[in-house]
């Protein structure tokens, strides 16, 4: 692995990441470990903060996390500490409104045709992420699973 590689964090990955009690918290945590060993620098954007906050503080009974703020907040402050924010832009915007287009993207699937935009922008080519097939129409775009991040011995 390349050490000026930079991966995008998909939401997914990160509202796992802060659930101890999650089925996937510890393969994902060691993925990113290893990315970070290996010099990738992770990065994250408004959009996958958003998503975060939205569930993490939606009450348990409304398929959230039921966070309070002030934990809510505890958590998007470690991402921003240990991960890089690429912000939106002008740029973004543009090339999500050509990618809606060429894709003839509709519903939900919006969401992730502005993840990919600003992997774009910004010149990222990988995206860490559970739901590989969500960015298969996207070919500038390396939809990786945390399974599939090399785990080497040291």
């Amino acid at each position: 692995m390349a050490s000026a590689q930079r991966y995008r964090i998909d939401s997914n990955i990160v509202l796992r990441m802060s659930r101890q009690d999650d089925s996937q918290n510890q393969l994902i945590g060691t993925a990113l470990k290893e990315l970070k060993r290996h010099g990738v620098e992770l990065c994250f954007a408004l959009q996958n903060i958003a998503e975060f906050w939205n569930v993490s503080t939606r009450p348990l009974e409304r398929n959230g996390y039921g966070l309070s703020i002030a934990e809510a907040n505890l958590r998007v402050e470690y991402i921003e500490r240990t991960m890089t924010f690429l912000p939106d832009s002008e740029e973004v915007y543009s090339i999500w409104r050509r990618l809606v287009l060429a894709n003839h993207v509709r519903g939900v699937q919006v969401h992730d045709a502005r993840l990919a935009a600003v992997m774009q922008a910004y010149g990222l080519t990988h995206i860490l992420t559970l739901n590989q097939a969500d960015f298969v129409r996207y070919a500038s775009v390396q939809a990786v699973h945390p399974s599939q991040v090399q785990f080497s011995a040291r």
